[in-house]
């Protein structure tokens, strides 16, 4: 049977899917990182969200921040003006010229969906929601740092900073990125997943008398995996929190134990 035939079999025929545990390892593993890419667009999806909620934000909170420039790597505003937190339903801004505030401070500001920014005495932060592990796996971390003494910040002024934000735009290549950046969370999450339930799926073919490997019932379970994992990808558009895994687990053994009536049987020895 053809790999095509396999990839058909997991939508249409389940029977057909006795034959996945002779296709190769690497054609296995190559299908698991395309339903890992499939498992990665909620992530991308609620991410690209945030995104927009930011862009309509940053037009309310540029009227917020007063005039201020860089000097010996800090901000001066040009009057007395305090420090101040100002949150939109996206971001929650930090202005702190009088070095009150630190990088633990504005981390824990971050709550739910918000997008913590925090312009403090001597460094800029930007903390990033981490959905699904997208701004881990794509920055190496979801709290990226800015010196003032560095470019692009150190002729940062409040002008433009303004200008800068109201000209805000997601390049047209962020989400392709954002989505094979998704993909080693997921494939890590799928993959753990389906380990465990190959597992399962070799015991009770074992008890049912069945021959078969580890491998075997691996590969198949991964082609099991098809109409799950497309379920729980369609769920977690629309509920990010829901638990992919148990879903995943149990429609991929049920449709396993669909099939275990089609593998060889053990030959018992007769007397």
């Amino acid at each position: 049977m053809t790999f095509r035939q396999l990839i058909k079999g997991s939508l249409f025929r389940f029977e057909d899917l006795k034959n996945a545990k002779n296709t190769s390892f690497w054609k296995a593993i190559v299908y698991l990182l395309g339903l890992s890419l499939i498992l990665a667009i909620p992530s991308v999806y609620q991410a690209l969200q945030v995104m927009d909620q930011i862009k309509t934000d940053s037009l309310t909170i540029v009227e917020k921040i007063p005039d201020f420039q860089i000097e010996n790597g800090s901000i001066k505003t040009d009057g007395p003006e305090k420090g101040f937190i100002y949150q939109t339903d996206s971001i929650i801004l930090t202005f702190d010229p009088e070095g009150k505030r630190t990088q633990q401070d504005v981390e824990k500001d971050l709550v739910g969906n918000y997008f913590s920014i925090g312009l403090l005495k001597k460094q800029a932060l930007v903390v990033l929601p981490d959905y699904g592990g997208v701004s881990s796996a794509l920055f190496g971390d979801n709290v990226l740092k800015f010196s003032y003494t560095q470019d692009p910040l150190k002729n940062m002024t409040g002008d433009s900073l303004r200008s800068e934000l109201k000209d805000l735009k997601l390049p047209v290549w962020a989400p392709l990125v954002m989505l094979l950046a998704g993909i080693y969370p997921s494939f890590i999450n799928l993959f753990v997943t389906l380990v465990f339930a190959g597992f399962a799926g070799m015991i009770v073919a074992k008890l049912r008398l069945r021959r078969v490997k580890f491998f075997d019932c691996f590969k198949t379970i991964i082609f099991c995996a098809t109409i799950p994992t497309i379920l729980a990808t369609i769920i977690l558009l629309f509920q990010p929190s829901f638990d992919s895994s148990i879903l995943i687990t149990l429609i991929s053994l049920f449709i396993f134990f669909r099939i275990i009536n089609y593998l060889p049987k053990i030959e018992l020895p007769t007397n």
